[in-house]
């Protein structure tokens, strides 16, 4: 799969434009078009990003895994688990930032992202996924990266569902602009890269709800304006190698993987 620049990634100003994302009947209070040309939607590999950072969807230990989490290491060679060994882990709900090694990103930001039915027990889920977003967000900031992608969070063996997992992760991400409108300028692109379709279908049905069209009545001309040709979707897991056999799903418990997607 091709390496995708970031002018190849469409904002949703373009995907509403070409008529890829649809306006919601159900818009949230509050909802706002204000941050449409720095959004982005699009479902690829992440590890195949040219952006300032992603985020992984890592575990407490932040040596590695399956899924999403191993196809970033692999992808950034052995030196990313060596410079991984000396942050002495993370704790749910946080973030740590590294440099991206051989990945075609800047820097990697590892959120350990909750076990839902873990944490959903004690009423602390949907805090813990807001706080991945918001400190990956501040860790972006903190180190000049003006674009971010983050994986689907949780939502792999992590067992937290796209739909739930998909608003969080856009209202969290929208209270983090408005918050501080000057932070939030120096963030030019903040991507939603999804890896599964039940990801993408999440948050193409969530977004609209948050951050509607500027302007319903888009034009055929407009809809072929731009040039931007989407990335292929992913065809393959990501916990997969060329010439392997797809590895056994982890348990859960004591720090293991987020799985595929999450």
């Amino acid at each position: 799969m091709a390496i995708t620049a970031l002018p190849q990634i469409p904002t949703l100003t373009t995907l509403y434009h070409l008529n890829q994302l649809s306006p919601s009947p159900t818009p949230h209070p509050g909802a706002t078009s204000r941050y449409n040309d720095k959004i982005s939607l699009i479902r690829t590999d992440i590890t195949r990003l040219a952006v300032d950072s992603i985020v992984n969807a890592a575990n407490t230990s932040l040596l590695g895994g399956g899924g999403v989490d191993g196809a970033i290491h692999r992808a950034a060679g052995p030196q990313l688990l060596e410079e991984c060994r000396g942050l002495n882990g993370c704790d749910t709900g946080n973030a740590k930032i590294t440099d991206a090694h051989q990945l075609p990103s800047r820097k990697v930001i590892h959120a350990v992202g909750p076990v839902y039915h873990i944490q959903k027990a004690k009423g602390k889920h949907t805090s813990l996924l807001q706080s991945c977003y918001t400190q990956s967000l501040d860790l972006a900031s903190q180190h000049d990266c003006k674009s971010i992608a983050f994986s689907a969070l949780s939502t792999g063996v992590y067992g937290y569902p796209s739909d739930e997992a998909a608003e969080v992760a856009i209202a969290a991400v929208k209270g983090w602009l408005e918050a501080d409108e000057e932070r939030a300028g120096t963030m030019e692109r903040i991507i939603f890269c999804s890896f599964m379709e039940k990801d993408e279908r999440a948050y193409e049905r969530h977004i609209p709800q948050f951050f509607p069209p500027a302007n319903e009545t888009t034009t055929n001309e407009e809809s072929e304006e731009g040039g931007i040709s989407l990335p292929d979707v992913p065809t393959k897991d990501p916990a997969t190698e060329e010439g392997q056999s797809e590895p056994k799903k982890r348990k859960v418990d004591g720090g293991s993987n987020d799985g595929p997607s999450a």
